[in-house]
């Protein structure tokens, strides 16, 4: 799922909350969502700020955790 999927999913968590949550910074999910409303899709897909491809699995799988 989609940063900004996950969001239009949670409309009862603010952006905030949404990169809280998804592990991505304030202004990139902003800007995917700008786009989104502009074009309707999102050319680009980051990988958040992770230290290592390790910290991003163990993100990855805590917000699988979380969620199920």
């Amino acid at each position: 799922m989609d940063s900004v999927q996950y969001y239009l999913d949670h409309k009862e968590l603010s952006v905030r909350g949404c990169t809280q949550n998804l592990g991505v910074g304030y202004s990139t999910l902003t800007k995917w969502l700008k786009n989104f409303r502009e074009s309707g899709n999102i050319p680009i897909h980051g990988s958040g700020n992770y230290a290592s491809d390790e910290q991003k699995e163990i993100a990855h799988l805590k917000r699988e955790l979380r969620d199920a």
